[in-house]
């Protein structure tokens, strides 16, 4: 029995010496390690596991092998005063969390009868402390990612384009957004994530239709501003298309200015007038067909003609008629 009264004294001692540690100087990890070994050991004793001595210990060591995981938990870099709060109206005390905050003042606070509670706060923490990671990750990434320019024939315009990785990384953080979106701890950082979703929808959107302008005003311009033949056999749709032509340029240069995707993307409007260029396009493009249409159903030769060539003839400024003796006859 003096083995057990021995072993007893040291458990004693240690968790006295425990109890006594300043809150920053608290370590969970090996002080539950300890308190294994003082457990394994007195399992190991030859003695009457049914005397009250010997059950009192071991009580005392489940305890602390209760307490001292929670305060491990505790102990997270993730928790924030914000978090304490929810400790401290758990246990309806008020307390500080500093050099003053001894261990047996928490265990005072009986954790043990919130162990569920203690490991939903710092859950919380932990899932709130990612998030906190990830939009100063956002933040850091999208503050420095430019367009990628190229000059617009000779002239002072430029189009723009996201590079390939960073449009995959828009695509990524986009995904990453959305999983906090859905995240029940959402609410700490509800507005940011919320502004974030967004600015990120309106880089996506904007760069995916000024793709598509850039893409149909190239191909428009030479026509309806540089054929004659165009705008005088289309005069309301190359009257139309000055105006777009206008706003397209206005656009680019404003992305040249602004050189970063979310300082012109997030600009109140901006989104809208670029779907607005593209459904003035649309009609600008179906009116050309239109005309292509009419003249192959007047010319019938130019069946033979690609779109791309009689567009070509058209740009250049060949008139249907004179260059119909170039083309094979029908039989």
């Amino acid at each position: 029995m003096k083995a057990l009264w021995d072993h007893i004294a040291e458990c004693q001692e240690t968790f006295e010496k425990y109890m006594a540690t300043a809150w920053p100087n608290v370590e969970p990890f090996e002080m539950e390690d300890n308190v294994k070994k003082l457990m394994s050991v007195l399992k190991n004793m030859k003695v009457d596991k049914r005397c009250d001595a010997y059950n009192g210990s071991m009580n005392e060591i489940k305890k602390m092998l209760v307490f001292l995981p929670l305060i491990g938990e505790l102990r997270n870099e993730a928790m924030r005063d914000r978090h304490w709060d929810i400790i401290r109206k758990m246990v309806g005390q008020d307390f500080k969390v500093d050099e003053s905050l001894m261990l047996r003042d928490i265990y005072d606070m009986n954790l043990g009868g919130f162990a569920e509670e203690v490991e939903e706060c710092t859950d919380q923490a932990r899932q709130e402390a990612k998030m906190e990671k990830t939009l100063a990750k956002l933040k850091a990434t999208w503050s420095v990612v430019k367009f990628d320019f190229a000059a617009f024939k000779d002239t002072e315009y430029h189009t723009a384009r996201l590079g390939e990785e960073d449009f995959e990384a828009l695509e990524e953080d986009q995904t990453k957004v959305t999983a906090m979106l859905g995240s029940r701890y959402l609410a700490t950082f509800e507005d940011e994530i919320n502004m974030w979703n967004t600015n990120l929808e309106l880089i996506n959107g904007i760069v995916v239709s000024l793709r598509e302008v850039q893409q149909s005003w190239g191909y428009l311009e030479n026509l309806f501003i540089h054929s004659e033949e165009v705008k005088k056999e289309l005069p309301k749709a190359a009257e139309e298309f000055v105006k777009i032509d206008a706003s397209v340029k206005f656009l680019l240069k404003d992305a040249y200015e602004k050189q970063f995707a979310l300082d012109f993307s997030s600009q109140d409007g901006h989104l809208a007038k670029i779907e607005g260029c593209q459904a003035e396009l649309i009609k600008c493009e179906k009116a050309l067909n239109k005309f292509m249409a009419d003249k192959r159903s007047t010319f019938p030769r130019f069946h033979f003609v690609s779109d791309s060539d009689l567009l070509d003839m058209l740009s250049n400024g060949s008139q249907p008629d004179k260059v119909m003796h170039h083309l094979p006859k029908i039989f």
